[in-house]
């Protein structure tokens, strides 16, 4: 029996919508760590110029997770992974762990080892054929000058754009605005964007104002370990409050505040007409 009109128009939409989709189910995935090497060929570099790499370490951090520097990089760059047409690289969980390195599950690497292996990282990332190198670091300390180094290194060597993106550091702003008062390690702030991302991660029936510590002055005292695993940058401020709504309004802040700069940086890149080839 012919099809009638209405069921042939049905089914012509059927058609379009499928055909619409498959471009979209030939990449399954943006995470690197779960595409298999006949799709990275296909769309790196013609397709996908950018990738994310988000590095944390494993250290004490209050009542979150010791893995909090590298849960909230990753979730970042999933975040902006589509909207940036960026690849996330595995992320690299162990960093230089400083003076949180003997609380209980604390990891650190030598920054001699750090070096040689990040090196190795983002050499590969650039032989891989990307453009763009976006670090989304989740660690400060030497980890950070590290970082740094090395991605100009790769830069000058391979001739590719890198940026490297301290999360907490570069949207202090949004720490004041939405929480009023400055953080810290563990602090409001970085316990919120963990709680914004699983609140299984964050134990509110652990927590107590006793165990902050307000980061000392420069040249005023030093200890190691260090007596808190909650380091407040200011006296008074970044006690860790529990408020879901705040949360999740500084964890959408901060992806947004990141993903403008990344998008923004490479668009300064290609209109200065650096490294295009």
């Amino acid at each position: 029996m012919p099809l009638s009109l209405p069921a042939k128009l049905a089914s012509m939409r059927i058609c379009l919508l499928l055909a619409w989709a498959l471009p979209a189910l030939a990449q399954s995935t943006r995470e690197m760590n779960d595409i298999n090497w006949m799709e990275f060929r296909e769309f790196v570099p013609s397709k996908i110029k950018t990738v994310l790499l988000p590095t944390g370490t494993l250290e004490a951090h209050g009542v979150a997770n010791n893995g909090a520097d590298n849960t909230a990089p990753l979730a970042i760059a999933r975040k902006l992974g589509p909207e940036l047409n960026a690849l996330i690289a595995p992320s690299v969980n162990y960093g230089i762990t400083g003076s949180l390195g003997a609380y209980a599950g604390s990891m650190s690497i030598s920054e001699k080892a750090y070096r040689a292996y990040m090196h190795d990282i983002l050499d590969g990332l650039a032989q891989q054929g990307f453009k763009n190198i976006i670090v989304i670091n989740g660690h400060g300390g030497p980890q950070t000058a590290v970082l740094n180094d090395l991605t100009e290194q790769i830069g000058r060597e391979r001739q590719v754009r890198s940026l490297v993106v301290n999360w907490w550091a570069y949207c202090s702003d949004i720490t004041l605005k939405v929480f009023g008062e400055d953080g810290g390690h563990a602090g409001w702030n970085e316990s919120a964007f963990i709680q914004a991302i699983d609140r299984k991660l964050v134990h509110p029936e652990r927590y107590s104002d006793s165990l902050a510590t307000a980061r000392p002055s420069a040249g005023s005292w030093s200890a190691y370990p260090f007596p808190s695993s909650i380091i407040l940058y200011q006296p008074g401020q970044g006690y860790v409050k529990f408020d879901q709504a705040k949360a999740d309004q500084y964890f959408a802040a901060v992806v947004e505040k990141t993903g403008k700069l990344i998008k923004e940086t490479i668009e300064k890149w290609d209109k200065a007409g650096i490294f295009l080839k």
